[in-house]
């Protein structure tokens, strides 16, 4: 993922949703920012990786990095679901299908088991 594009949903997030912002906890000290939370969800997405597998890197435990993900996810289909989320039309599939062409992938709508769409 590019920088802005990463940067355009974190900013998002903080701005719109109140888990992705800063606050102060119990003791005063400043919590998590929503970059680290973003990035702990997308990390995990993107690699595969455990929850617990972020704590080294990131900086927060198990069900912090699940809390995350699980806001990140909900947060994304809120905030982008209308523009992004949205079933393709015959211009999308259209354009996907000659742009797979173009690699090599005749008949492939992003396809995972590489079978052609009818």
């Amino acid at each position: 993922m590019n920088k802005p594009l990463f940067m355009r949903i974190v900013t998002r997030l903080a701005n719109e949703v109140s888990f992705f912002q800063r606050r102060r906890d119990a003791t005063g000290r400043l919590g998590l920012s929503g970059l680290q939370k973003a990035t702990t969800a997308i990390r995990m997405m993107a690699y595969g990786c455990a929850a617990d597998a972020v704590d080294e890197y990131l900086r927060l435990g198990e069900s912090t990095a699940m809390s995350c993900l699980e806001n990140f996810v909900e947060a994304i289909i809120y905030l982008f679901g209308d523009e992004y989320l949205r079933t393709p039309t015959p211009q999308d599939l259209q354009r996907l299908l000659d742009v797979g062409e173009m690699h090599g992938f005749s008949g492939m709508i992003g396809s995972i088991d590489c079978m052609p769409w009818e």
